[in-house]
């Protein structure tokens, strides 16, 4: 009875983000949407752990991004980079940002491109 009053199936969770984290912002820049987050401990200390803490940490038993993380726990995405952050200070999870980071294409090669497609 008491999980219905904090659940309204239009407005979602009655509790705000601010609430969540206690009125932090992310700090860590390079925490971006997709940086992988993984436990490394099987057994996790929950004590000073909200619920969202707790949600990563079984989540994160295999890699995850930010993004899929914000999706599964169905928190925002500053609200994820800080719990995240509070899990990396407690040696609770490993962070690392993904294996080739995306660049954008030079633009002389998509002019080079264009052009030949518009030689066809």
């Amino acid at each position: 009875m008491a999980e219905e009053e904090w659940y309204d199936e239009a407005a979602g969770p009655l509790v705000r983000p601010y609430a969540i984290t206690r009125g932090r912002i992310p700090t860590d820049a390079a925490m971006d949407v997709a940086t992988q987050v993984m436990a490394i401990r099987d057994t996790q200390d929950p004590v000073g752990l909200a619920p969202e803490h707790l949600a990563i940490l079984e989540l994160c038993q295999r890699p995850l991004s930010v993004a899929e993380i914000a999706a599964y726990v169905k928190v925002p995405l500053a609200v994820v980079r800080v719990l995240c952050t509070d899990l990396v200070e407690r040696g609770d999870v490993i962070v690392r940002s993904p294996s080739q980071p995306t660049k954008a294409p030079d633009r002389q090669l998509l002019q080079a491109v264009l052009h030949g497609l518009n030689q066809l």
